[in-house]
């Protein structure tokens, strides 16, 4: 199972960005799909999750901001980003909780990390 991301870039105060992400491989399910992000000397916070089927979750600096959703027939998850700040500059990492084809039968998730995006906003 892959994780892999894109759209990552720099961007003035106030500009946009949109990230995807497809998870491959053998995938049985996947039970949620999200965005982390990590700036330097950070520890990685999320920035917006959805569970398979459920509802989104943003965090708070997020809100308003950020819009995450999932295509369930091609396993991705984009997140869009308006009214990028500086302190949006960071890291950013798909997530994906997933029950590959070997785990079926107990439907257990691992969880799975992209190789991460670099987004920079300058000021």
């Amino acid at each position: 199972v892959q994780l892999v991301e894109s759209g990552g870039g720099s961007v003035q105060d106030g500009g946009s960005l949109r990230l995807s992400c497809q998870v491959t491989g053998n995938i049985y399910r996947i039970k949620v799909m999200g965005w982390y992000r990590q700036a330097p000397g950070e520890q990685r916070e999320l920035v917006a999750l959805i569970p398979t089927g459920g509802s989104a979750n943003y965090a708070d600096y997020a809100k308003g901001r950020v819009t995450i959703s999932r295509d369930y027939g091609r396993n991705t998850a984009d997140l869009q980003m308006n009214g990028l700040k500086p302190d949006d500059t960071a890291v950013y990492y798909c997530y994906a909780l997933v029950v590959d084809e070997y785990d079926r039968d107990l439907d257990v998730g691992c969880a799975r990390w992209g190789q991460g995006d670099q987004v920079t906003v300058s000021s």
